[in-house]
């Protein structure tokens, strides 16, 4: 039997912890290895195991996706709708992070469930990482910008492959803080 108190608080401090509140520790590798072990225990209709992840953990890779995200800002937003500052930020959150995972998908090359099944197995796969980084301490946060799922060239996706996201992790000061309040669940719900 497990201890249901330690999973039900694992669960209920989940949260989104963003790139400008880490605090630059890096995570190490085998840190890094069990949270993608873990996401490789998600469901999966069919065991078609969806999930994909591309890793940028050096400075040098965190750098190239920096100016990556930069440039596509650049290239993608109208000139009416620029931001210095969000431009900015776009490529400063791989460089506070100390490692940032494309989630990608790929899907089953005989399409034997339908796409939303295999997009929901990889955000099973995507919560799995997210509730061992707080295990470890470990703040992670998934962004979905439209300028990396439209990446293909850049992360070398295979055919019938595309991204989700990115999931940005960094260690962070224990002291920080981060509410997200739940309305009841008994809103939520109905008995028949």
């Amino acid at each position: 039997m497990f201890d249901t108190k330690e999973i039900n608080s694992l669960i209920q401090r989940r949260r989104s912890i963003f790139p400008n509140m880490y605090n630059g520790e890096k995570i190490p590798k085998e840190i890094i290895e069990q949270i993608l072990a873990n996401a490789n225990w998600a469901p999966t209709h069919r065991l078609t195991e969806p999930w994909r992840f591309k890793i940028f953990e050096s400075e040098e890779s965190r750098q190239k996706l920096s100016t990556y995200l930069g440039q596509q800002y650049e290239l993608k937003t109208p000139k009416g709708k620029f931001s210095p500052m969000k431009h900015k930020k776009t490529k400063k959150k791989p460089l506070q992070s100390s490692c940032v995972i494309a989630i990608c998908m790929q899907r089953d090359e005989k399409e034997s469930v339908p796409e939303w099944e295999e997009v929901a197995a990889v955000a099973c796969a995507v919560q799995n990482m997210w509730l061992t980084c707080t295990a470890y301490g470990i703040g992670s946060y998934w962004s979905s910008p439209q300028i990396i799922l439209d990446a293909n060239d850049f992360l070398e996706l295979k055919k019938g492959e595309s991204c989700l996201g990115l999931f940005y992790m960094g260690y962070y000061d224990a002291a920080t803080k981060v509410e997200s309040p739940r309305n009841p669940i008994e809103d939520k719900i109905e008995w028949k």
